[in-house]
């Protein structure tokens, strides 16, 4: 029962890690967490013998499943009122993980222990001396050559997420309907009525950053928002009230974002509506 041990502590470690710290732990467990954990559960959960399947096609497995279930998740999530964000897919996949260890953890119960998967680390230290010692000059040279790669092919991973280039600065722009999602946006209304939707900014500028946002329909100013002050990483939302002048079918309602005082647009978005006359 240790590896179904090891997935449960380090998906509760990553909670913490996530709200406290922005380091390279965080990044490495959200790996792990995101790509292995969740497959490696249902994989365990449904083949709890130890010749189920081959330890390669386990692994091998826990990775492509891993991507289903997360993608899976994302979908959901979608069109729920929490929308696609980190702590929703934190805490969906946290309760997908520990769902799938319980009955993980029970199936293995069910059967003779001598036919449980299991991960025996004597056993595998065993196997790793055993194999070294077996191999020849030339092998020795190529593993070695191999481990090095790896783990600089994981701290280059991790410099790299950690450590972003200067020209990989942007602002995240976005404009939620009713519920919260990427979705049911205002489409038809009556002239003289307004209607809202919620404008987003976050900041991933590396730098404190200004911004301002500008509703236009069919080009004519409907409403303004800001100056917004946000450092970085910071987020902002808020309401944004809008109503059309004329009626008429298809007009276009644009969300333009400026940042630092500039007059040029940095990012805009569009939704269309439909006018009718009251009556």
């Amino acid at each position: 029962m240790l590896d179904l041990i090891i997935i449960a502590v380090l998906s509760l470690i990553l909670v913490p890690l996530v709200e406290y710290t922005t380091g390279a732990a965080r990044i490495v467990l959200g790996l792990i967490f995101l790509l292995f954990s969740p497959g490696y559960s249902l994989i365990s959960a449904l083949f709890p013998g130890k010749g189920s399947i081959s330890k390669f096609e386990r692994l091998a497995l826990s990775f492509g499943l891993s991507f289903a279930l997360v993608s899976l998740t994302g979908l959901i999530l979608n069109y729920t009122p929490f929308g696609i964000r980190l702590y929703p897919i934190l805490i969906s996949q946290l309760i997908l993980i520990s769902i799938l260890l319980v009955i993980a953890w029970l199936r293995r119960r069910s059967i003779e222990p001598n036919q449980r998967f299991q991960i025996n680390l004597k056993h595998k230290a065993a196997e790793v001396s055993g194999f070294w010692a077996s191999e020849t000059r030339l092998g020795k040279a190529l593993n070695v050559v191999l481990a090095i790669s790896a783990i600089a092919a994981i701290t280059t991973l991790i410099y790299t997420a950690t450590n972003p280039k200067p020209g990989e600065k942007f602002s995240e722009f976005y404009i939620l309907g009713a519920e919260g999602i990427a979705d049911d946006y205002p489409e038809d209304m009556v002239l003289g009525e307004s209607a809202w939707v919620t404008v987003g900014i976050v900041n991933r500028e590396h730098d404190v950053t200004i911004y301002n946002v500008e509703v236009f329909i069919d080009d004519d100013l409907s409403a303004t928002l800001g100056p917004l002050e946000l450092a970085h990483e910071d987020k902002h939302e808020s309401r944004v009230t809008f109503a059309p002048n004329t009626p008429g079918n298809n007009q276009k309602v644009e969300f333009r974002l400026y940042k630092n005082g500039s007059s040029e647009t940095y990012l805009d978005l569009h939704i269309w509506i439909n006018v009718t006359n009251p009556g």
